[in-house]
């Protein structure tokens, strides 16, 4: 199967993507088609990444930290920002479309032979095992799609499964407690793995620490981020973990909860490997991470930033770095399209706090439409909104109203920085 008919194919199974529903979760639909495959989600060992908030983020500095050791690394993670083959990874380096359409070929060529229908996550999942069997990856990073335990990503038995956070998302297929939602992501634990726990309520660790793991460490009690000061272009770390205190480490992403990242991604890569890690790979590693779409600044004059903040927990912490690292002088301009409750999202934004507000349809069926965000602001206080129907448009905007003393950020969802990010890209360069 060549590319096109590929992406053809994916968009004939989209359903979540299109609708925000999924019928009748299970694994059995992906289980049968990696049997098929020959099982490729077993060809290496697996580090298994589910949270609220901080799972791509961690993942990657996870992936860095393990290629700077010099093992060859395959990264899964989603949704993508601009290209679908930014999902698949080896050591950095997208999956090409030539090899992403074959694999998704290999899929679609066995799931009526074994009576299944898959759906585009799955899909992908599968097709990303299959590609890391093929090019023999040392170790699979594996980022969970949705909560955890009937997750596609969930037939792998991880070697360490890592929980970030937990926080009230995706109410609609588990709640309405952080109960409920932790109890879903405990199920990526299976009876092998060692949990990295890096929430801190104490009764939702219990429910990691009660999974059916066979060890865990707890943020806090057995790794911790000691120091987390704003760098030039990042955070400048002191991490300890149970083996080692590793000092002046540069991380290069902005907000200090990267830096609360890294403790976990650290501790789990020193679990994976049962030993601490020399100086020069810790550096290494976190010194290669790239985040884009995480409170990426596209350009200084005006400060311009996206940020692929989609639920309120989410939100609150990007306007906590946009007001807190950043302060801008001169006046503030949001851009904003999102798929979730608005007033949650556009209060935990501060969205009263900006100087104006340009609010659009983001590029997706599921898109709160453009007149009920309008709405949203007006009533929690923001006197200046302006609505668009396109990012694009929003993005262009922005821009030309904003002066050099400005700040123009851009958030709401992964799919509102992902369109925003070649459009920016071209007005900023």
């Amino acid at each position: 199967m060549d590319f096109q008919a590929a992406l053809a194919y994916l968009d004939e199974h989209m359903s979540y993507q299109k609708t925000g529903r999924i019928d009748s979760p299970s694994v059995e639909p992906i289980t049968a088609i990696c049997d098929a495959l020959g099982q490729p989600h077993r060809s290496c060992p697996v580090i298994h990444v589910t949270g609220t908030n901080g799972k791509g983020s961690t993942v990657q500095m996870i992936s860095r930290l393990l290629a700077a050791q010099g093992l060859s690394v395959g990264t899964y993670t989603s949704p993508h920002l601009e290209h679908v083959t930014e999902r698949i990874r080896r050591n950095g380096e997208p999956i090409s479309e030539e090899e992403l359409g074959e694999a998704i070929g290999a899929v679609a060529e066995v799931a009526p032979l074994v009576g299944q229908s898959p759906g585009y996550f799955e899909i992908l999942t599968a097709a990303a095992f299959r590609w890391f069997a093929d090019v023999a990856v040392d170790v699979m990073v594996i980022e969970v799609g949705l909560l955890g335990r009937w997750d596609a990503t969930n037939i792998v038995d991880s070697q360490v499964a890592v929980i970030t956070n937990i926080g009230l998302d995706h109410q609609e297929f588990a709640g309405p407690t952080l109960f409920d939602i932790a109890r879903e992501k405990a199920g990526i634990v299976k009876p092998g793995s060692a949990v990295i726990i890096g929430e801190t309520d104490p009764e939702l660790i219990t429910i990691f620490q009660d999974a059916g793991g066979a060890a865990s460490l707890v943020v806090g009690d057995d790794f911790a981020t000691t120091s987390n000061a704003l760098a030039v272009n990042g955070r400048l770390l002191d991490i300890r973990t149970p083996t080692t205190i590793y000092t002046d480490v540069f991380l290069p992403l902005n907000g200090a909860h990267q830096g609360d990242n890294a403790a976990v991604a650290l501790a789990a890569v020193e679990t994976f490997f049962a030993a601490p890690l020399a100086e020069e790979v810790v550096l290494e590693g976190f010194a290669e991470v790239t985040m884009p779409g995480r409170f990426e600044i596209l350009g200084r004059q005006p400060l311009t930033i996206i940020d692929g903040a989609h639920n309120p927990a989410g939100a609150d912490v990007c306007a906590d770095v946009f007001f807190g690292d950043f302060h801008p002088e001169g006046r503030r301009i949001l851009v904003v399209g999102t798929l979730r409750d608005p007033v949650a999202m556009l209060s935990a934004l501060r969205a009263d706090d900006f100087d104006i507000v340009f609010v659009c349809n983001a590029p997706t069926p599921r898109t709160i439409p453009v007149a009920e965000l309008q709405r949203a602001a007006r009533s929690i206080g923001c006197e200046h909104v302006v609505a668009f129907d396109s990012v694009e448009a929003a993005c262009r905007r922005a821009m030309d109203y904003a002066d050099g003393d400005d700040a123009v950020l851009v958030t709401g969802s992964l799919y509102t920085a992902g369109a925003a990010r070649p459009v920016l890209n071209r007005l900023t360069n």
